[in-house]
Order: structure tokens, then sequence, then C-alpha cells
């Protein structure tokens, strides 16, 4: 299967935008061959020349414009099209001026007569169907104003509406489709290269990793609890492998059960919903944060062998995260005391963390009974 190109992912609407271009270049060549065979009928035959003349000039401006001919022009094609907009309805207001008593009142073609629809299309692109639908009302209004019988526009005004709406619901299916693509080809790509990095590191680290585990083990002593960690981050390592870390997608949003799945250890134990919870990235990190405090507390007062578990929940008014050990329990006042001794690690580097996101951190815990950090937070901070 041959792999999409770098136009089809990052430019998904090119095609539809060098389609306009040419409509407006045909419809120009149309609407100047009928204007200049009555140029004679026109009150201002210079003038109607003079309007054609900007209309030339506009449809060669926004050529460049919407299909990026100019440096930086292309990001700002949603701008161009609203002055395509401006411009057009400008065009349709010289009507009176231009035309003789008898041909606004015989219903002769607005000036632009059938140039002047590429304007709601060009807003259609960029925009979507609101887009489409907004330019498609502008020259409508503008087609009403400057027409005598508007009762015979009204089948024009129709296609108008509905070309709009049309091209704009297709405009968002493409771009749609496209993230959906840079999606999966980002995933792909990153698959390829983790397997990639797991045959090199198979093939060393993990091998030296594993063999310092199971010499430190026979060794006993302080080389056991080298063998202990080398174990520990041959584990990680093997995850990261397996699973890769959580990409930031184009919103600017994380998998945060991906995240906290790479906490997982030969001693942490990770649960999370099978399917994806996405969050900003900052506050992804934030929650990665104090997980992983709360699991260095664990090595440090339990032991570093000790057990501990992590649950992720995604609740329908926020997440929730609970990161358990069943070690002695903190005595009462122990974090109240450490706090007042300068030692801030809880205070700062979880409360504060949690409570900076709107959330609330809970510690239940005892004498014998292990402890259990809830940390909350609600979607209405999260999505923001």
């Amino acid at each position: 299967m041959t792999p999409p190109s770098a136009a089809e992912t990052e430019q998904p609407l090119a095609p539809l935008w060098r389609g306009l271009l040419v409509y407006r270049v045909l419809t120009l060549v149309s609407a100047a061959a009928v204007a200049l065979y009555s140029l004679d009928a026109y009150a201002m035959p210079a003038g109607a020349v003079a309007v054609l003349a900007m209309m030339v000039a506009w449809t060669v401006a926004t050529g460049y414009g919407y299909l990026g001919g100019l440096p930086g022009v292309r990001d700002r094609r949603g701008h161009v099209a609203i002055a395509d907009v401006v411009i057009t309805v400008g065009v349709m207001a010289t009507t009176p001026l231009v035309q003789t008593p008898a041909q606004f009142a015989g219903d002769a073609p607005v000036m632009g007569s059938i140039w002047t629809p590429g304007a709601a299309l060009a807003c259609a692109l960029a925009y979507g169907v609101r887009g489409g639908l907004a330019g498609a009302l502008a020259l409508s209004g503008a087609l009403l104003a400057f027409q005598a019988h508007w009762r015979a526009e009204v089948g024009d005004i129709q296609l108008l509406l509905l070309v709009g709406v049309t091209i704009g619901f297709a405009s968002t299916v493409l771009r749609r489709s496209a993230e959906r693509l840079r999606h999966a080809v980002a995933s792909e790509a990153g698959m390829r290269e983790r397997e990639r990095l797991a045959r090199a590191v198979h093939d060393g680290v993990l091998q030296v990793l594993g063999y310092v585990r199971r010499r430190g083990a026979e060794l006993g002593g302080a080389a056991a609890e080298l063998g202990v960690l080398a174990g520990e981050q041959e584990f990680a390592l093997r995850t990261l492998l397996t699973t890769g870390a959580a990409p930031v997608d184009v919103h600017g949003r994380r998998d945060l059960a991906a995240a906290l799945r790479m906490l997982a250890s030969e001693h942490v134990s990770v649960s999370t919903p099978a399917q994806r919870v996405e969050l900003p990235a900052h506050v992804v990190d934030e929650l990665v944060a104090v997980a992983g405090a709360a699991l260095a507390n664990v090595a440090e007062h339990v032991g570093p062998d000790a057990p501990a578990w992590v649950l992720l929940e995604d609740t329908k008014d926020g997440v929730e995260i609970s990161v358990r050990d069943e070690g002695p329990g903190i005595p009462d006042g122990r974090l109240a005391t450490a706090e007042a001794e300068g030692r801030l690690g809880v205070a700062r580097s979880m409360r504060g963390r949690v409570h900076d996101l709107g959330g609330t951190i809970s510690c239940d815990t005892g004498p014998g009974r292990g402890t259990d950090w809830t940390i909350s937070v609600p979607k209405r901070e999260v999505v923001a």
C-alpha cells in the first residue's frame, strides 16, 4: 500500500482550493464576455469596464491567497475568504450605478453574475458549514438588495445556500479524515520505531539489566539492591518499548491512561480504562508527577520492594487516581509535622499540583492499614 503523501495529510483541501480558482477564472471569463457583449446597454460603460477590471485583479489576488502563492498567506486563507465576500458584495453594489433603469427594472444580472458565488464557496472551504452558510447569506442579502424583482431570485438563493452548506460539510469531513490519517501515520511510524529500538535494545541494554538483576540476587546484600533496581529499569524499558510514551496530539492533549501505565514496574500495578482518557498535556504531566511522588514515598518509607497499586477511573464529572500501598501507614500528625519542619514534598509536590488544577487530594491512612492517596480533578477544569 502506498503511504499517504504530505499534501494528503497536511493540506487535504488543496484540490478543492485549486478547483475554486478554476471556477473563479471560468466564471470571470463568462461574466466578462456577457458584460462586454452588451456594454453599450449600460448607463456607464466605463464604470462597467472598471468593475470588470477590479474583478480580474481580485481573482488574481485571491488565486495567490488561496493557493499559498505568497509567503505566509496560506495560513490566512480564512481572512482572504472574508475579504472575498466583502469585495464581492461591493461588486454587486455597483449594479444600480452602472446599469440603466431599464436594465435594473428588467431584472438584468447583477454585476459579477455567476462569478459572485465563489466567495461563499471560499468561506465554506475555510470555515466549514458555518462559513459556507454565512457567506451564502451575505451574498443572498446583496442579491436581494440590488435586484428589482427579488421573487425571481429565490431559486438562486436556495441554490447558493445549498452549495455553501454542502461544500462546507465536505471540507469539514476532509479535515477530520486528514486528522485521523495523520494520527494513523504517526502511530504506525511510532510502532515501527519502537520495533527497531526493541531489536537494538534487546541485544544490548536489556541483556545487561537482566544479567545484573540475576547476578545481584545471587550475591545478596548491596548487590541484591542493585539487582532490584536493574530489574525495575528492565521492566520499565520493556514497557516503554512495548507501549510507547503517550504522544501529544494536534490539540495539545495526551492520553492519561497511557502515561500512567508508564509507572508500572515489577512492584507497581497500574489499572486504567481500556479507552483513551484524553486531557490537556500539562494536566497529564501534573497528574503523573503526583502519582509518581506518591510511589516515591512508598519506596522510601515502606521499601523498594513494597507492592503498590495505581488505579485510574474516568468518571462522568472528572478523573480520579488512587495510589495505594499496604505499608505501616502514616502516623497521625506526621504530614503536618513534616510540613512544619520544612519537608514539603507532600504539601507542595502533591497537594500544590492538584490544587493548581482545581482538584482535590485526600489521604486515607492509619497504623497497620497502609496508605491510599485519592486525587480527583473535575473535567470542567481539565478541559479548559
